[in-house]
Formats: C-alpha cells, sequence, structure tokens
C-alpha cells in the first residue's frame, strides 16, 4: 500500500496536471484510464478528510486497507485530500480522465458529480452484491444520486449538524441550552470576554462547504429555498437574506465571534477553539466529535442540541450531511473497485470508521459505536428524525455551495476586519452568487 496526503499546495498541482491532460494525449497514469489493466490487481483511492487532521486520517485508513489488501490480494494507494480541494480536483478529474479509480465525495455533490457522466452507476447486480439498496438507510441512499436515475454513489459515513456547548461555561454563568435563537445570542453575548480570548461562539468563516451549509440551514428556518420548484436560484429572496444576516450578524452586530476565524480554511480548526475553551458554542457535524476528542475534550465536558431556530421559525437543524463514495466510470479495475466498496460499507468496516470518526451509521440495524453520552446519542438521533432536512437534488448544487459559500466567506471577512454588514450588503452578495450560477454550474 502506497498513501500520500495532499496537503492544498499538492492538491493544486493534481488540478493542473489533471486540466493539462484534458482533451486527451496526456500520459496514462495509475488509477482510471491507467496502467491497472483488466484483471489489475492495484486501486487508487482518493479518501476524503474526515479525521481531526490528515495524519489522523492515515492513522485510521492504513490498518483497514491493509487488511482489505490482506483479504483479497488488491493492492489500494491512498491519498487523502483535503475538503477544500476535494471538489475542484474530483472535478477537474471528471472533465480530464484523469483521476483515481474510487473517490470520496460531499453526497451535496452528488447529483452535481452524477451529471458529469463520469462515475459509474450503480446497477441492480452491483448492489447484490453489496447487500441490496434496502441494506442502506434509506435517508442516506437519499443522497447517492438524482431522483428516478440509477445512483452514481454510495453512503458511507452519515453527518448531521448541532450545536455543541462547553458545559461548565454554561453551567458557570448559570445558563440553559439555547432553545431560540434569540437564546444563542443572549448566551453568547454572557459568555464573550474579548480582552481574555474567549468568545461566546466560533465559526468556520473562510470554509465555503460550511458556510454554504450555514447559510442552507438558517435560511430555511427563515422561510427561505434556495431554489425553487423549477430548480432555479432564488439566493435573493427575503429568507434567504435574512438567515445569511443572522449568521454573519454574531460577528459584525454582536461581536461575539472572534474576528480571526475569517482565516480559518478547515472544519477542524473552529473545532480546535472550541475545544481548546476559547469558544463557548459550536455549530458543526457529528464528525467534529473526534476533533474534539484529539484535543483532549471529552464527551462529558460538552452538550449538544439542535441548532435552534429564531421565534416562529421552521424547526430546521441541519440537513442529511454526509459522505459517499464512487467508482470512475473509465476504472480499468472495476471488479476490484466493487470490492473495495463492498468492503468499506461492510457491517465491520461501518462499526470500525463510525467509531474512529464519530460518524453516524449508514447501514440499517446498525448503532452508532462512537464514544459518546448517552443523552447525545439521543439527540444525534432526534436531530436525523426531526430536524434535517434534504439539500434540493439539482446539478447546480456544487455551484450553489461554491457561489453562495464564497458569498457568505466574503461578508464574514468584511465583518472581521471592522465592516457594517447590512442587509443591503447580504442582499447584493447573495445577488452576485446568483449572477454567477451560469458560469459555475
Amino acid at each position: 500500500m502506497k498513501t500520500r496526503i495532499l496537503t492544498s499546495g499538492a492538491s493544486a498541482l493534481v488540478l493542473a496536471a489533471a486540466l493539462a491532460a484534458c482533451g486527451g494525449g496526456g500520459d496514462e497514469t495509475e488509477g482510471s484510464g491507467g496502467d491497472g489493466g483488466g484483471g489489475g490487481g492495484t486501486l487508487t483511492y482518493w479518501a476524503s478528510n474526515q479525521g481531526a487532521s490528515l495524519d489522523n486520517d492515515m492513522e485510521i485508513l492504513t490498518p483497514e486497507i491493509e487488511k482489505f489488501e490482506e483479504q483479497t490480494g488488491i493492492q489500494v494507494d491512498v491519498e487523502v485530500v483535503p475538503w477544500s480541494d476535494l471538489t475542484n480536483n474530483t472535478l477537474a478529474a471528471a472533465v480530464s480522465g484523469q483521476g483515481p479509480d474510487v473517490i470520496n465525495i460531499g453526497n451535496t455533490n452528488a447529483v452535481t458529480f452524477q451529471s458529469t457522466g463520469a462515475f459509474h452507476e450503480f446497477s441492480d447486480e452491483d448492489f447484490e452484491q453489496l447487500g441490496g439498496e434496502d441494506r442502506f438507510v434509506d435517508s442516506a441512499l437519499g443522497t447517492a444520486g438524482a431522483e428516478g436515475q440509477p445512483p452514481t454513489s454510495i453512503p458511507l459515513y452519515s453527518q448531521v449538524y448541532a450545536l455543541y456547548y462547553n458545559k461548565q461555561q454554561f453551567a458557570d454563568a448559570g445558563l440553559e441550552p439555547p432553545a431560540t435563537w434569540e437564546d444563542l445570542v443572549s448566551a453568547a453575548q454572557a459568555l464573550t470576554d474579548a480582552d481574555a480570548g474567549r468568545y461566546g461562539i466560533v465559526l468556520p468563516g473562510g470554509v465555503v462547504n460550511a458556510s454554504m451549509h450555514m447559510a442552507f440551514i438558517l435560511s430555511e428556518q427563515d422561510g427561505g429555498s434556495a431554489f425553487d420548484d423549477d430548480g432555479k436560484p432564488t439566493f435573493t429572496s427575503d429568507g434567504m437574506v435574512a438567515g445569511v444576516k443572522r449568521y454573519v450578524d454574531l460577528l459584525s452586530e454582536y461581536h461575539v465571534v472572534n474576528p480571526s476565524v475569517a482565516q480559518f480554511t478547515e472544519g477542524p480548526q473552529a473545532a480546535g477553539e472550541f475545544a481548546q475553551g476559547n469558544a463557548a458554542m459550536l455549530m458543526a457535524q457529528t464528525a467534529s466529535m473526534n476533533v474534539l476528542r484529539e484535543n483532549g475534550m471529552t464527551p462529558d465536558q460538552y452538550g449538544i442540541v439542535p441548532i435552534p431556530s429564531p421565534q416562529g421559525g421552521d424547526q430546521i437543524g441541519s440537513f442529511v450531511a454526509g459522505t459517499n463514495i464512487s467508482i470512475f466510470e473509465n476504472t480499468d479495475n472495476l471488479d476490484a473497485a466493487l470490492q473495495f466498496v463492498e468492503f468499506m460499507t461492510s457491517d465491520e468496516e461501518q462499526q470500525i470508521l463510525n467509531e474512529a470518526y464519530t460518524s453516524l451509521p449508514v447501514i440499517e440495524g446498525l448503532q452508532p459505536t462512537f464514544e459518546a453520552e448517552p443523552d447525545q446519542l439521543e439527540t444525534w438521533a432526534t436531530i436525523v428524525a426531526d430536524y434535517a432536512k434534504p439539500l434540493p437534488l439539482v446539478p447546480e448544487i456544487q455551484a450553489f455551495q461554491a457561489n453562495v459559500g464564497e458569498a457568505v466567506v466574503s461578508l464574514i471577512a468584511k465583518a472581521a476586519s471592522g465592516g457594517t454588514v447590512s442587509e443591503d450588503d447580504v442582499r447584493a452578495a447573495l445577488d452576485e452568487a446568483q449572477q454567477k450560477m451560469g458560469a459555475t454550474s
């Protein structure tokens, strides 16, 4: 097994090389279209950054990959790619044909990647090999591709968002966990001491995909919708503007967020600030429990509640988030790739990987295996059942992530520099994002 961690710089080189290969004429590389041959025994796998760091991912994945190699005789070359680069690298590989055999994708991008035609469609026979479609949790399988079309990805790790809060800081201040957005703001104000470097809440201010996630969740609470029934973007609706402004106001108006969050370009950075006690609250996915653990914070030190809505708002606290696994259509190693997907979604591996990554099972009947307080497990289950709304299953969802995510990042940056962010500023940024949709979808 060969392993490689792709930093942002290395990922940029991968992207450039893939784009340079567009139109053909490039040398074949190992992986899809590579030297594996019809009966080849080597796969290339691009894994996503699920752990507290890229090194943490390799620590988790290496023994499992070695187990697969021993069981099958198939060699797997693993590359861990940061989320900040994974989408662009995947799109470049889809266009150029120069990519891995197997790849992790954010399930929010499943329909976008499916529309490229570059990914293997999982047939009924493939699903039989994986144990059948009914083996997978419905909400997770619903993210595998566009409705009415054969899926081009398989659920691997499931996630939802919640509000994490520091139990000791809340107890010391005599505060209860927020039940409404107004409660969240009030608690954040009470827990902020900027002179001491402590803030009420931390945000992943420079992370594009997380910024889109929060725009979606908060705007849905305010009755907004990113797309209309015909799939056309509606980013400047009153609900979208209100949701994004509430998010930015945490920094711009209420000053309960450290301005340095504008420099956070990876999700684990925000979780690290929370774990170190520099922020009392964090809105993050299930996998952040692993980051907290790696930073020395144990589950008994924090609580979780659904991300609260404003009074009178819709009770939406998350979307059906997670990571899927796909096979490139032009792989020379389809049989081996299917065996690898079967291995990664097996009951045994799901239990091992869900425990390591603090993710939720995508397989019916499996229970969460990660360390958590009983009430936390109950809350995660409640969020999945009652507070999670699927993202729109439209090909433009990746462009939505890029454009709206960038808009929110730019607004956070303006607020971090001391600028005032008005409702008109938010609407203008979202209008610009909407105007870009034709160019990036």
